[in-house]
């Protein structure tokens, strides 16, 4: 069956944050569409949703089929909308590098990874919504971007086969994985530190569109654009990964039992600061914009 596409955002507000359905340009708030529904989650953030996918996903289905009139001229214009994060609290952050073709190739000591690369991102203090700045960590000269397509796991799995890893996945993000590369230039014998590579506050970046996974059912097959100050950066497509995303939840759920909201970005594609000769690197003043697919733009002023 064929359903209405849609896409779920947080939004702010004078009462609060506030989650909504977009369609077309227009948004209608979540309590409205449900409207009826008692037991419904906190509508604050869109980790609840997730928690329980299956249920709330045909749910929505069900009322954006049913309540199409609502996405009318008289609805709330998207573009006149202040975005929150659509997961302020997810469970993991998960990355894996060095996971595009044509970025492996651009990099100054190149190499392509036998299994998928993984690193663990601090969540509390690195998230941004779009629209909100980032501070230029003061002790940091080599700051640089990564466009990345993040998966949203919608049901604990462990050990999951490839071929079932898709049916783990409740949607998918922006998320733009800011890096200090002043720490892989010179790597000490234990290697990369990558607190001080990845961790510093508001290095990443999520949103402002959560679009379920019904509606990309190929992300091996999306294009990734990202800008600096309207400069085109990095132009590429998902398909240029080395493993892709049945792959990485295949790969990580051996590790780990990965749970409903945690996040997985997927690797970056060719067009990194670092990578480009000579290497350019962000500076306060500077603004970054990242999409891939029907993700929405995601926003970044660096300051």
């Amino acid at each position: 069956m064929t359903h209405p596409f849609y896409r779920l955002a947080v939004i702010k507000t004078e009462d609060g944050n506030l989650t909504v359905v977009e369609r077309n340009g227009k948004l209608v708030p979540l309590p409205l569409l449900l409207e009826g529904t008692n037991d419904n989650p906190c509508w604050h953030d869109l980790g609840p949703l997730v928690e329980d996918w299956a249920t709330w996903q045909a749910r929505l289905n069900e009322a954006v089929a049913a309540k199409s009139d609502l996405f009318d001229e008289s609805a709330m214009d998207a573009a006149h909308a202040t975005f929150a994060l659509p997961f302020s609290h997810p469970g993991n952050l998960i990355c894996i590098g060095a996971n595009y073709h044509d970025h492996v190739a651009e990099m100054p000591v190149p190499m392509t990874p036998t299994y998928p690369y993984a690193f663990l991102k601090p969540v509390r203090n690195t998230l941004r919504a779009t629209g909100e700045s980032v501070e230029a960590p003061r002790h940091v000269k080599m700051m640089d971007w990564e466009a990345e397509l993040a998966v949203v796991i919608g049901r604990a799995c462990k050990h999951v086969p490839v071929e079932e890893a898709l049916d783990q996945v409740a949607g998918y993000i922006n998320f733009n994985d800011l890096s200090a590369r002043d720490w892989i230039a010179d790597r000490p014998g234990v290697g990369i530190d990558w607190v001080l590579h990845k961790g510093h506050d508001g290095f990443a970046p999520t949103g402002p569109y959560f679009v379920p996974a019904q509606f990309i059912p190929d992300p091996q097959d999306l294009p990734v654009m990202l800008t600096v100050n309207g400069e085109v950066k990095q132009q590429s497509t998902t398909g240029q990964m080395i493993y892709g995303v049945a792959e990485i939840i295949a790969h990580l759920s051996t590790i780990m039992t990965l749970s409903p909201g945690d996040l997985i970005g997927t690797g970056t594609a060719a067009g990194v600061g670092h990578g480009r000769k000579p290497p350019e690197y962000l500076k306060p003043g500077d603004e970054v914009r990242m999409e891939i697919g029907s993700l929405g733009m995601l926003v970044t002023p660096v300051v």
